[in-house]
């Protein structure tokens, strides 16, 4: 009795320490319950509908995936769908106008990962878990590599699956449908969430499945097993991302609406001082008014002004022709600029207006308009390309609008003409006039028609790129732009300038990813913050920061790269050139920093059509500081703004980028900005900066092609002031497409390059006057590198490129002493003494 007592004590102990998922395994896991037993799906079809307008940003190549979710699984965000896995549907509608159709045929045997998941303490085989999601291509061919991966792990957004998509919600699976295929009848699969809410955790609740695939639908309670042979399924827009829409609401309770969103997500509210209840103040009244007049201009306008009121280019309301037209329909003949004496000077005049009927010349002085000095005028002036979130930005658009009248309108001039003794003053009647205005666009010369990648060679043997756009077909964009690094190696171009001056952004991802050809680490650039719904505040995800994903080596061009920027060089475009800061890969070249924008947009909808767009997404560099938002990227290398720039015949950023790749004295005046100091902002700082570790993440990161956070659209794209002043059409842009020329705009590809031409030098010691042969020489370059000729002379044949610390034998020494013979190649080639540091 003792005995048998014991040993049932001994049995139930040991039974005690079994853990139960262990002893369903020896037989007791319990089959699931099948709905439809159909023999299991075959082909699926379903549905994908959007409200987010930004999703289509750039898509070429749209397509629904059955997607491996191994990576949710075991939380990898660096999982990659294995190439076999992908099994592409087929869009049955038009994907730009949803809702639209979509089919998947299931492969008979899946390659997707296998996982055991049933925590049972053994190894078993386990199971392929699917999810059917929507993606688009841009990287090599049809399937979708790490890049279109955004680096990997799984589908947060319009996919089967409902995914949390809050910053700090880590992507967790809350509901949806996976298709889940077995091997055989043995293998265990979750029938629910388990206590602690989450899934594929060991608390889960397991049963098993039937060989074959079966559709589980986690949003019952216990899931759904289903095995119809042709399943219906919807590919899930979260509710973060999908558009707000407050266009059925009143005037005054559409703008409270808008209010509250934007006190919680925008942005920078402490960065810049915005006081959300003087704006309610201010605002609220007009928005109540034109709602008991139903007036719906009234109620554009005060639209419109809230959004001036904000000192942010990513912020943007209606767009009023009408008052456009009526406030700007007249000029005067001339188009004026500031230069870096402080002087304003007339840099355009019209043939035949009115300033030069009157006798104002091209380069007079400009000093008062109507008594009231000129520099006071332009601060006064409202720029229709508003708002800005830069004031040299903001002061290129008044300096092109404090010119502009109402039709009609007699305006007193006071002015001095070159070479003139004293200043004179004539009244001027406007005209109608446009062309001064047009050419001081810094969208001139834009068609609309360009690639978004334009390639050539100088005839100096450079390249010259420009990119005007991050939001044009992405398929498109990144076959030029390999097409353009094959080009470079091929032909062994010994220097490339990237000409960014007329790029209004785009998407961000692209504009890293694009960056980094010119890179061979992995870099980590940054991150983005979002608010965060749960953590009533904003965060990002430390793990998932903005880095690159390295194109393959025979993708990647290691010649010196300068690159040109202009203060109408924006959001996606100023992410590029800061990229291309890293590790003093390019110089930059310019006359202004870029625009300023440094966050990604989200966009809603209010009354009569109005699409309001602001900043959701704060971006910061890894040390956690906003680094481009009210600031701009600076140039590295920084042109005066002089008349001799201004009455150039050539372009005067371009020549000077040529002189830094080819070591040329810098043109125009043009100077290295070793520590560039940042220009002053009207914003208050923040007080409580936000790490980076708490700031949210775009959830591209995660695989997930979410609209607010990657694809942002061009902050420049063609402004409608400038449709207006073409065309009189009444188109609505993105507000900032005004955005601020260069000053010399058309980078002309046959630009006559500098006479000599190697990159700036460093500072170095007097070379001794005595050049023995045999020496060595030490190529001392700031540019990096330095172009080797074959005579001495800077128009000789390029034959390639030495970089700084290289070490050469020299060969000869020019009879002036300029130029310096070294053992490059078979026959040896010339380099400018002046990068050249002799030893013994």
């Amino acid at each position: 009795m003792n005995r048998l007592y014991h040993l049932l004590i001994v049995l139930l102990l040991a039974m005690a320490l079994v853990p139960a998922p262990l002893a369903l395994a020896q037989g007791e896991i319990p089959p699931a319950p099948i709905e439809n037993d159909e023999g299991g799906p075959v082909f699926i079809k379903g549905e994908m509908n959007y409200t987010n307008p930004l999703i289509t940003l750039g898509v070429a190549q749209p397509l629904i995936v059955l997607e491996d979710q191994a990576g949710f699984v075991d939380r990898n965000r660096g999982f990659i769908f294995p190439r076999e896995s992908q099994v592409l549907g087929v869009i049955t509608g038009d994907f730009f106008d949803p809702p639209f159709g979509w089919t998947l045929s299931l492969p008979a045997v899946p390659q997707g990962t296998l996982k055991d998941v049933d925590h049972d303490g053994e190894e078993d085989t386990g199971v392929m878990t699917f999810a059917v999601a929507y993606w688009t291509n841009a990287f090599g061919d049809p399937f979708l590599e790490q890049r279109d991966q955004s680096g990997g792990g799984w589908s947060t957004a319009y996919a089967t699956t409902r995914v949390k998509t809050s910053p700090s919600g880590g992507g967790e699976v809350i509901g949806g449908m996976y298709v889940v295929w077995a091997p055989d009848d043995q293998q265990g699969f979750p029938s629910g969430f388990g206590a602690d809410g989450l899934l594929f955790t060991e608390d889960d609740p397991i049963v098993r499945l039937p060989a074959g695939y079966t559709v589980v639908d986690l949003n019952t309670d216990p899931f759904t097993f289903d095995r119809s042979r042709e399943p219906t399924m919807e590919l899930i827009e979260p509710e973060e991302i999908a558009l707000d829409d407050f266009s059925d609401l009143s005037y005054s309770a559409a703008f409270d609406a808008m209010v509250d969103k934007m006190r919680k997500e925008y942005a920078f509210t402490e960065y810049k001082g915005i006081d959300w209840d003087a704006l309610v103040a201010e605002f609220r009244p007009r928005f109540l008014e034109a709602e008991e007049n139903d007036d719906v201009l009234a109620y554009r306008r005060a639209l419109r002004d809230f959004t001036w009121a904000i000192p942010d280019g990513h912020v943007g309301g209606p767009f009023l022709a009408e008052d456009f037209q009526r406030a700007t329909g007249g000029g005067i003949g001339i188009a004026i600029r500031e230069l870096e004496d402080g002087r304003t000077i007339v840099n355009f005049v019209t043939a035949n207006g009115p300033a030069e009927r009157a006798g104002i010349e091209l380069g007079a002085e400009i000093l008062a308009f109507d008594g009231q000095p000129i520099a006071e005028i332009v601060s006064s002036t409202q720029a229709f390309s508003a708002p800005f979130s830069t004031e040299h930005f903001k002061r290129l658009q008044q300096l092109r609008y404090a010119i502009r009248f109402p039709l009609g309108t007699a305006v007193e001039v006071t002015y001095q003409n070159p070479g003139a003794s004293e200043p004179q003053t004539v009244t001027l009647q406007t005209s109608e006039e446009t062309e001064s205005f047009r050419v001081s666009s810094f969208n001139r010369g834009r068609t609309g028609v360009e690639l978004p990648v334009e390639f050539s060679l100088l005839d100096n043997g450079l390249g010259l790129v420009k990119v005007f756009s991050f939001s044009d077909n992405e398929l498109l964009t990144v076959q030029l732009w390999e097409h353009m690094i094959q080009s470079l190696n091929q032909l062994g171009v010994p220097g490339l300038i990237i000409d960014l001056r007329q790029n209004g952004g785009g998407s961000g991802f692209l504009a890293d990813q694009m960056a980094a050809y010119f890179f061979n680490e992995e870099l980590e650039l940054g991150n983005t913050g979002y608010y965060d719904e749960d953590l009533g505040e904003f965060y990002a995800d430390p793990n998932t920061v903005d880095r690159f994903y390295l194109p393959d080596e025979s993708l990647r061009y290691n010649g010196p790269v300068a690159v040109i920027i202009g203060p109408n060089c924006a959001s996606a475009c100023e992410f590029f050139t800061y990229d291309m800061t890293q590790q003093n890969r390019a110089e930059v070249v310019g006359e202004y920093p870029t625009a300023g924008l440094g966050g990604s947009i989200g966009v809603f909808q209010m009354p009569e059509f109005e699409l309001l767009q602001f900043t959701v997404g704060r971006a910061v560099d890894m040390d956690g500081n906003i680094h481009i938002e009210g600031k701009g990227v600076m140039p590295t290398v920084q042109v005066p703004v002089t008349e001799e720039t201004l009455f150039s015949e050539n372009d005067p950023l371009l020549e000077t980028a040529i002189a830094v790749l080819t070591g040329a004295p810098l043109p125009y005046g043009a100077h290295p900005v070793e520590a560039a100091a940042e220009p002053e902002i009207e914003a208050t700082p923040v007080a409580e900066e936000t790490p980076a570790a708490e700031v949210t993440v775009e959830a591209t990161e995660e695989a997930t092609p979410a609209p607010t956070e990657e694809a942002t659209p061009e902050a420049t794209e063609e402004a409608t002031e400038e449709a207006t002043e073409e065309a009189t059409e009444a188109a609505t842009p993105a507000p900032t497409e005004e955005a601020t020329p260069e000053a010399t705009e058309e980078a002309t590809e046959e630009a006559t390059p500098a006479a000599a031409e190697e990159p700036t030098p460093v500072a170095t010691e007097e070379p001794a006057v005595e050049r023995p042969a045999g020496a060595t020489v030490t190529i001392v370059a700031r540019g990096g590198r330095v172009l080797v000729r074959d005579v001495p002379s800077g128009t000789g044949r390029i034959l390639g490129f030495v970089a700084t610390g290289d070490a050469y034998a020299l060969l000869e020494t020019s009879q002036d002493g300029a130029w310096i013979k070294i053992d490059y190649g078979p026959a040896g080639g010339w380099i400018s003494a002046e990068f050249a540091q002799i030893g013994e």
